[in-house]
């Protein structure tokens, strides 16, 4: 029986909590929360990634390394361009969620749900 639940990664006891705590606490930035929106449709270069959140290539870079050390993010050369994806699609359903979240906050019916609505 105990081997069963060392198996679920979603106790409470689990080994993956702090983990995930650190990757919340990579995602406690807004420009972080951009670069996942803006890499969810495929990968992008440093440059089109800093005009797409509205910062500098070099504090696209430096959110973009720190986000590489916590396999967030992972590269691939093009020539001498260096192009970022997301590393899984788990970022990316993360802040999604989060963004939905965020909607509830404000009350009334959030856009995520009017959309589901439409269809009855």
């Amino acid at each position: 029986m105990n081997a069963d639940k060392k198996s679920c990664t979603l106790d409470v006891d689990s080994q993956y909590v702090e983990l995930a705590v650190e990757i919340f606490s990579m995602l406690a930035d807004a420009s972080r929360v951009r670069i996942i929106l803006a890499l969810r449709e495929g990968e992008m270069a440093v440059g089109a990634l800093a005009e797409a959140v509205g910062k500098s290539p070099t504090a696209v870079s430096q959110h973009l390394a720190k986000m590489r050390l916590a396999r967030l993010v992972s590269t691939r050369q093009d020539g001498t361009k260096v192009m970022y994806r997301l590393e899984n699609e788990h970022a990316r359903q993360l802040v999604a969620d989060a963004i939905y979240q965020a909607e509830h906050a404000l009350g009334g019916i959030p856009a995520h749900h009017r959309a589901d609505q439409t269809t009855t």
